[in-house]
């Protein structure tokens, strides 16, 4: 899960896994598969950072 701030700055845990689309329209909309949409303030660049690095410490990137 991956912690994500909606435009009225109440922060919010996001299954990454569920994530369908990020689109900018200014405003970031997260739509997941089930259709439901959040506006967040995090921009898509800022949230693809967020949802690799979570994976990077979930699967161990780069462990040997």
């Amino acid at each position: 899960m991956v912690t994500l701030h909606k435009l009225s700055g109440e922060e919010f845990m996001l299954n990454e896994n569920l994530i369908e689309t990020l689109e900018a329209r200014p405003d970031t909309v997260v739509t997941l598969l089930n259709e439901r949409k959040y506006l967040v303030k995090e921009s898509v660049a800022e949230i693809a950072g967020i949802i690799a690095g979570y994976q990077r410490s979930v699967f161990g990137a780069g462990k040997k």
